[in-house]
Protein backbone atom coordinates (compact mmCIF):
# COMPACT_ATOMS: atom_id res chain seq x y z
CA UNK A 1 0.00 0.00 0.00
CA UNK A 2 1.48 3.63 -1.15
CA UNK A 3 2.06 5.85 1.90
CA UNK A 4 0.08 8.98 2.10
CA UNK A 5 3.39 11.19 0.41
CA UNK A 6 3.29 8.48 -2.43
CA UNK A 7 -0.10 9.25 -3.26
CA UNK A 8 0.06 12.78 -3.13
CA UNK A 9 2.90 13.19 -4.84
CA UNK A 10 1.44 13.52 -8.42
CA UNK A 11 -1.33 16.50 -6.76
CA UNK A 12 1.76 18.61 -5.55
CA UNK A 13 2.77 19.93 -9.08
CA UNK A 14 -1.24 20.68 -9.56
CA UNK A 15 -1.68 22.59 -5.99
CA UNK A 16 1.29 24.55 -6.95
CA UNK A 17 0.14 25.51 -9.56
CA UNK A 18 -2.91 26.24 -8.58
CA UNK A 19 -1.50 28.84 -5.73
CA UNK A 20 0.89 30.31 -8.31
CA UNK A 21 -2.23 31.14 -10.90
CA UNK A 22 -4.55 31.64 -7.64
CA UNK A 23 -1.94 34.72 -6.79
CA UNK A 24 -1.99 36.00 -9.94
CA UNK A 25 -3.76 39.49 -10.01
CA UNK A 26 -6.24 40.42 -12.46
CA UNK A 27 -5.63 43.69 -14.78
CA UNK A 28 -5.32 47.08 -13.26
CA UNK A 29 -9.00 48.70 -13.45
CA UNK A 30 -7.60 52.32 -11.57
CA UNK A 31 -7.42 55.35 -12.99
CA UNK A 32 -3.69 54.53 -14.53
CA UNK A 33 -2.86 52.37 -18.02
CA UNK A 34 -0.42 50.40 -17.89
CA UNK A 35 1.63 52.87 -19.72
CA UNK A 36 1.11 55.55 -17.01
CA UNK A 37 2.82 53.51 -14.59
CA UNK A 38 6.11 53.06 -16.50
CA UNK A 39 8.01 56.23 -15.53
CA UNK A 40 10.10 56.43 -18.80
CA UNK A 41 9.43 56.25 -22.79
CA UNK A 42 9.27 52.99 -24.11
CA UNK A 43 9.71 54.33 -28.00
CA UNK A 44 12.95 55.35 -26.80
CA UNK A 45 13.73 51.67 -27.38
CA UNK A 46 14.52 50.12 -29.98
CA UNK A 47 13.97 46.33 -31.46
CA UNK A 48 16.39 44.87 -29.21
CA UNK A 49 15.78 46.99 -26.09
CA UNK A 50 18.50 49.03 -26.40
CA UNK A 51 18.62 53.23 -26.36
CA UNK A 52 20.80 55.96 -27.01
CA UNK A 53 23.02 57.03 -29.85
CA UNK A 54 24.08 54.50 -32.36
CA UNK A 55 27.50 54.34 -31.16
CA UNK A 56 26.76 54.02 -27.24
CA UNK A 57 23.61 51.97 -27.30
CA UNK A 58 22.63 50.54 -23.88
CA UNK A 59 20.01 48.63 -22.56
CA UNK A 60 17.92 49.86 -19.58
CA UNK A 61 17.60 48.51 -16.08
CA UNK A 62 14.38 49.24 -14.33
CA UNK A 63 13.01 48.37 -10.77
CA UNK A 64 9.91 48.31 -9.27
CA UNK A 65 8.18 46.76 -5.68
CA UNK A 66 6.13 43.02 -5.52
CA UNK A 67 4.71 41.76 -2.79
CA UNK A 68 6.75 39.35 -0.55
CA UNK A 69 5.63 35.96 -0.87
CA UNK A 70 7.02 33.19 -3.41
CA UNK A 71 3.60 33.10 -5.37
CA UNK A 72 4.31 36.82 -6.47
CA UNK A 73 8.42 36.28 -7.19
CA UNK A 74 7.26 33.00 -9.55
CA UNK A 75 4.38 34.99 -11.57
CA UNK A 76 7.04 37.60 -11.90
CA UNK A 77 9.84 35.40 -13.04
CA UNK A 78 7.23 33.55 -15.38
CA UNK A 79 6.66 37.29 -17.15
CA UNK A 80 10.72 38.83 -16.78
CA UNK A 81 12.99 36.28 -17.20
CA UNK A 82 15.65 38.87 -16.28
CA UNK A 83 13.78 40.08 -12.94
CA UNK A 84 16.10 39.80 -9.74
CA UNK A 85 14.59 39.93 -6.42
CA UNK A 86 16.49 42.05 -3.70
CA UNK A 87 14.31 41.37 -0.16
CA UNK A 88 16.40 43.33 1.67
CA UNK A 89 16.90 46.78 -0.21
CA UNK A 90 13.91 49.73 -0.45
CA UNK A 91 15.80 50.57 -3.83
CA UNK A 92 15.30 54.32 -5.53
CA UNK A 93 11.48 53.29 -6.06
CA UNK A 94 11.12 52.94 -1.82
CA UNK A 95 9.92 49.47 -1.62
CA UNK A 96 8.57 49.33 1.90
CA UNK A 97 7.53 46.68 4.63
CA UNK A 98 5.29 43.87 2.91
CA UNK A 99 7.61 44.83 -0.50
CA UNK A 100 10.35 42.89 -2.82
CA UNK A 101 12.28 45.24 -5.11
CA UNK A 102 12.55 43.41 -8.20
CA UNK A 103 15.18 44.49 -10.76
CA UNK A 104 14.44 43.66 -14.29
CA UNK A 105 16.66 44.55 -18.03
CA UNK A 106 14.79 45.68 -21.35
CA UNK A 107 17.77 43.79 -23.08
CA UNK A 108 15.66 40.41 -24.21
CA UNK A 109 12.96 39.65 -26.39
CA UNK A 110 9.58 41.17 -26.06
CA UNK A 111 10.95 43.72 -23.91
CA UNK A 112 7.79 46.05 -24.05
CA UNK A 113 5.04 43.09 -23.93
CA UNK A 114 6.98 42.01 -20.49
CA UNK A 115 6.87 45.88 -19.30
CA UNK A 116 3.38 45.90 -20.46
CA UNK A 117 2.10 42.95 -18.61
CA UNK A 118 4.03 43.97 -16.11
CA UNK A 119 2.12 47.31 -15.46
CA UNK A 120 -1.06 45.75 -15.63
CA UNK A 121 -0.80 43.81 -12.54
CA UNK A 122 -2.67 45.41 -9.86
CA UNK A 123 0.19 45.26 -7.56
CA UNK A 124 2.87 46.92 -9.43
CA UNK A 125 2.18 50.95 -8.40
CA UNK A 126 5.02 52.17 -10.69
CA UNK A 127 8.24 50.72 -13.05
CA UNK A 128 11.21 53.43 -13.41
CA UNK A 129 14.50 53.37 -14.56
CA UNK A 130 17.15 51.93 -11.93
CA UNK A 131 19.91 54.35 -11.43
CA UNK A 132 23.02 53.03 -10.81
CA UNK A 133 25.48 54.84 -8.66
Amino acid sequence: MATLDERLAPCLGLIVLTATVGCQPAATTGSLSATDKIAFDLSALDDNGLYGPADGKRSLDYEFCIPTGEAYAVAISAIDPSAQFFPQSQGRIGCGDGEVLTIGNTHQANHQDILIELANLNYIDRIQPVYWE
